[in-house]
């Protein structure tokens, strides 16, 4: 099993199956326009910039698990788009924890368990996914964006 089994949810109700980025490098991530990580989109866009068109993909998904998120996904995609210059395509507000978690984050979790446990600690925690859609590496909400990019032009090479 890997991500490709499963589908997402854009801002704007379309459904898909993220079977659409086999052979890219993913770095999913769940947002949240209010939290005091949020400058973090900045350097989430930077990056994807620069490697989108060696097969990088970035996919937001916000998240009001922690309060800090607008009342729709539509309205958290609009302020990422507004206010951070966000172009990476933007999902559906997302459970990440709990019992209701979306199984892409049940996955996500398993695969790459945290320091003290599976939970999301906070906003911002990133996953990256090789082409093959397997979960390579977790980032902590407070690691900065460029820590990834190590990890990015590996997979990349």
């Amino acid at each position: 099993m890997s991500i490709y089994s499963f589908n997402a949810t854009l801002e704007n109700g379309q459904t898909y199956s993220l079977e659409k980025y086999h052979g890219k490098v993913i770095i999913i991530v769940n947002t949240a326009t209010k939290c005091g990580l949020a400058p973090q989109f900045e350097g989430l866009e930077a990056i994807y910039r620069e490697y989108e068109s060696q097969g990088l993909v970035i996919l937001g998904f916000p998240s009001n698990q922690f309060k800090q998120e607008l009342g729709t996904g539509t309205e958290a995609a609009e302020a990422c788009r507004l206010t951070h210059g966000v172009t990476f395509p933007m999902h559906e507000l997302t459970v990440v924890n709990g019992s209701n978690a979306d199984p892409l984050y049940k996955y996500l979790k398993k695969h790459a368990p945290g320091f003290l446990n599976d939970e999301i600690k906070w906003n911002f925690t990133k996953f990256i996914i090789n082409q093959n859609g397997e979960v390579v590496e977790r980032f902590a909400p407070k690691d900065e964006p460029s820590a990834m990019i190590p990890t990015i032009k590996k997979l990349l090479a």
